[in-house]
């Protein structure tokens, strides 16, 4: 059985030639973000739960969207790039650039008209009202300033989803380091007002973050066409916005499921951490310094995860036997969940210290290594969902993959927090470990999945 689940040299080595620039450009970018956190966190509790709010609740669900929107069409780019069939790769980068554009334009429309109103959701709990009136007021400064780097990070997103998914890695991940370099530099001299700017507090915060995201998608867009012999597909894309009626249909059929489910799962993780908010306004700067580390430390099986998925892609373009298909597949879940038991070890080792980096209270400190210990525990379960998620989406099982991810939240994991958070006086940390247990019923119901093999199709065909 070990033997089944250990592949050999040439498998790992490819595994890593797609993994390993991803990781290290979330793990750059992630590292940052804990720098960004910390510096906010000097400031005030306020500050570090109005970022908290936009940062983890409203931008993630737009950011997560952006990715849906991109990922359907990524299905068949893969695919297209195994079979070696450039204007198939051509055609799903106008229909991300399409998709990608709208879900930006919407997302800023509602953020614009009614931020105030979504920020003042996640201050519905128990605690100081002065702090909730500072929080707001903090919490509108800096999504009204976010709003403009929203369109600079839906086009890079377009370009970097599509050179990763065709073997160019490297790309992203180096406009990704300088971009968090400018980002990193911009929030020490714009928060705090160093070299004669402006002490901006999280208006510099914000404002740095913008102007990397144009850094970034100017690397990314000018490479990748100056590079038009490495990258074919992006030569003339703009010629025409010409998509074959099939594939429009194909990516509708294959790509909403995913957009759909991304919307779902935000939008359900955005709901939870209302539900969790409600139990005590301290709840909020603990989630948020719990999240931190998180993050930061979940980067390693959420690439690979990434990276499975892109393999299997590319696997199945190329007509790869189903049998080999699947015996990769299933030695590269067990390395997913071995990095999972590794990472979730160091998080755990992490609880105690990471809090005290943050300028606040020892019960949010107490709370949030609380929050740390659970979330560690959980990671071997979520390091093997994300591979399986990838996986199935790779084969077009993209119905499938939104019943397993964003119906779980909704039918399990948000009946349970609404209950417990509005009618009961459960304890927040009870309220966190149940609905995260829910993580084992997945992995239960992705083991079924991956078992039947009918996500092995080639999707290529016309």
């Amino acid at each position: 059985m070990c033997n089944s689940l250990i592949g050999d040299k040439a498998l790992y080595r490819q595994i890593l030639t797609v993994a390993l620039p991803i990781i290290l450009q979330n793990l750059i970018t992630n590292f940052v973000a804990v720098l960004d956190n910390v510096m906010v966190g000097q400031l005030s509790t306020a500050q570090i739960g109005a970022v908290t709010i936009v940062n983890n609740n409203l931008m993630f669900i737009l950011n997560v969207c952006l990715f849906g929107g991109a990922a359907g069409a990524g299905i068949f780019t893969t695919q297209f790039y195994g079979s070696g069939n450039q204007e198939g790769i051509r055609y799903t980068v106008r229909f991300k650039l399409f998709m990608c554009l709208l879900v930006a334009a919407v997302g800023i429309g509602i953020f614009a008209l009614g931020g105030d109103r979504l920020i003042s959701l996640y201050l519905q709990g128990e605690g100081d009202a002065q702090l909730r009136a500072q929080t707001l007021k903090y919490g509108k400064e800096y999504l009204l300033i976010m709003l403009l780097g929203i369109v600079p990070f839906a086009v890079n997103n377009v370009y970097a989803s599509t050179l990763r998914e065709c073997e160019h890695p490297m790309v992203p991940m180096v406009a990704g380091i300088v971009a968090m370099g400018v980002n990193l530099v911009g929030n020490y001299i714009l928060i705090f007002g160093h070299f004669g700017a402006p002490q901006m507090g999280v208006a510099g915060a914000a404002v740095a973050t913008v102007l990397s995201r144009y850094v970034e998608a100017a690397i990314v867009i000018t490479w990748s066409h100056l590079h038009s012999k490495k990258c074919p597909y992006f030569k003339g894309m703009y010629r025409s916005l010409y998509i074959p009626a099939y594939l429009v249909k194909s990516v509708i059929i294959k790509g909403l499921p995913i957009l759909a489910n991304e919307a779902a799962y935000t939008i359900g993780m955005a709901f939870l951490n209302q539900c969790y908010s409600t139990c005590a306004l301290e709840v909020v700067p603990a989630l948020s310094i719990s999240t931190t580390i998180y993050n930061l430390m979940a980067v390693t099986f959420r690439s690979l995860g990434n990276a499975v998925g892109i393999l299997m892609g590319h696997k199945m373009g190329a007509g790869t036997k189903a049998d080999q298909v699947y015996e990769d597949n299933k030695k590269m879940l067990a390395l997913s969940v071995l990095t999972g038991v590794v990472f979730g070890g160091a998080t755990a080792a992490l609880g105690k210290a990471f809090p005290l980096l943050f300028n606040t209270t020892d019960s949010v400190r107490q709370l949030a290594t609380d929050l740390i210990i659970i979330s560690a525990v959980m990671m071997p379960l979520q390091a093997y969902i994300f591979s399986v998620y990838f996986t199935l989406q790779a084969g077009g099982k993209t119905v499938v993959t939104f019943m397993f991810d964003g119906g779980a939240i909704w039918l399990l994991m948000i009946p349970v927090a609404f209950i417990l958070s509005r009618y009961t006086t459960v304890n927040i940390l009870v309220i966190f470990t149940l609905c995260n247990a829910v993580d084992l019923i997945k992995c239960f119901i992705g083991y079924y999945f991956i078992r039947k093999r009918d996500w092995i199709q080639n999707l290529a065909i016309k």
